[in-house]
C-alpha cells in the first residue's frame, strides 16, 4: 500500500488538473454563446439563399447556364473540404473528422476516383494528413474564429476546379452546432448543384418544414432568370463555405466544453477516492503506532 506522502502528492497533482480542466470548461462555456450567436445569423444568411437559389434554379433550365450545374455520371476527381479545430482536448471532434474523411475517400475510390484532393481547415486535420499527397490548401490558426478572405479563397478554387473540368464532385465535412452540448458530423455535396441537393442542404431534419423551400411569390427576372442564377451559384458557394466554417467553430467550443466538464467530473472523483484511501492509511498507520506504544508498555510492566 502507498505510504501517506505518495498519496498526498497524487491528490495535488489530480487538484491541479482539475483546476486547469475546470478554467478551461469557463472559458469554453463563454465563449460558446457568442459562436453560437454567430453561427445562427450566417446559418439565417444560407438558409435564405438556399431558398432563393431553389426558387430559381426551378424557373430556368439551369443545366444550360453554368458548368457548377453540370452533373457527370462519372468522374475521375474529387475534392473534400475538411473542417476541424486547431487545438485538442475537445473529446472525440477532431477524430470523427479523420476518420469520416478517410471514410469518403474510400467511397469515392470505389465509385472510379483516380484522385482525391483535399482542403484541411484547422491545424489537428492537417497535421493528420500531413503525408496525403494530394492536400492542396491547408488553413491553420483559425479554427475559432473563421475569416471571410479564407472561405474566399476556397470557394474561389472549387469554382475555377470545376468549372474548368478538373473534378467533378465536392463535398464537405465538419461539425454542426445543434446546441451548447451536442455536436453533429456533416457530410454534404456543395457541386455539383440541383434540386435535390438543394432541398437536402441543411442537413438531417425533424420534418419537411425545415427543409429549403421554393418562394411562393413570383419573381420578374432581369435581365433573365439565366443571368440571376448564374450570379447566384458563386454566392451560394461561399456562402457554404463561410457557414461551415463558423458552424465548426460553434462546434468546437461546444465539444470542449463537454470534454472538459467530463475530465473535471472524472478528477474530482479520483481525488475523493484518494481521499478515502489518505484516510484508511493514515487511520492504519495510528491504529498500528498505538499497538506498538501499548505494547512496550505492557512489555515494560512485566519487567
Amino acid at each position: 500500500m502507498a505510504n501517506l506522502r505518495e498519496i498526498k502528492k497524487r491528490i495535488g497533482s489530480v487538484s491541479t488538473t482539475e483546476q486547469i480542466t475546470r478554467t478551461m470548461e469557463m472559458v469554453a462555456t463563454a465563449k460558446i454563446k457568442r459562436a453560437l450567436d454567430r453561427e445562427k445569423r450566417s446559418e439565417a444568411f444560407r438558409d435564405a439563399i438556399t431558398d432563393v437559389m431553389l426558387t430559381v434554379a426551378g424557373d430556368t433550365a439551369a443545366e444550360t447556364v453554368s458548368p457548377l450545374l453540370a452533373n457527370p455520371e462519372t468522374y475521375e476527381c474529387a475534392l473534400i473540404v475538411a473542417i476541424s479545430s486547431d487545438r485538442g482536448l475537445a473529446g472525440g471532434f477532431n477524430v470523427q473528422i479523420d476518420r469520416a474523411v478517410e471514410k469518403r475517400i474510400e467511397h469515392f475510390r470505389r465509385h472510379g476516383a483516380k484522385r482525391i484532393e483535399l482542403i484541411t481547415c484547422g491545424r489537428k486535420v492537417s497535421e493528420y494528413f500531413s503525408k496525403y499527397p494530394d492536400v492542396v490548401m491547408q488553413v491553420v490558426g483559425e479554427s475559432d474564429n473563421p475569416s471571410i478572405e479564407r472561405a474566399r479563397a476556397i470557394a474561389s478554387y472549387i469554382e475555377d476546379g470545376f468549372s474548368e473540368g478538373k473534378f467533378g464532385r465536392v463535398d464537405i465535412i465538419y461539425h454542426h452546432a445543434k446546441n451548447r452540448v451536442e455536436q453533429v458530423l456533416r457530410e454534404e455535396r456543395i457541386l455539383p448543384l440541383d434540386p435535390v441537393v438543394l432541398k437536402t442542404a441543411r442537413g438531417p431534419r425533424n420534418n419537411e418544414n425545415e427543409a429549403p423551400q421554393r418562394i411562393s411569390s413570383p419573381f420578374t427576372y432581369a435581365p433573365s432568370a439565366e443571368h440571376v442564377l448564374g450570379k447566384l451559384i458563386p454566392t451560394y458557394v461561399l456562402t457554404v463555405i463561410q457557414q461551415a466554417l463558423i458552424d465548426s467553430a460553434a462546434a468546437e467550443q461546444g465539444a470542449r466544453r463537454k470534454a472538459m466538464h467530463s475530465a473535471t467530473e472524472n478528477a474530482s472523483a479520483i481525488i475523493s477516492e484518494l481521499k478515502r484511501t489518505y484516510n484508511r492509511v493514515r487511520q492504519a498507520s495510528i491504529t498500528t503506532e498505538l499497538n506498538e506504544i501499548i505494547g512496550g508498555a505492557a512489555a515494560l510492566e512485566d519487567y
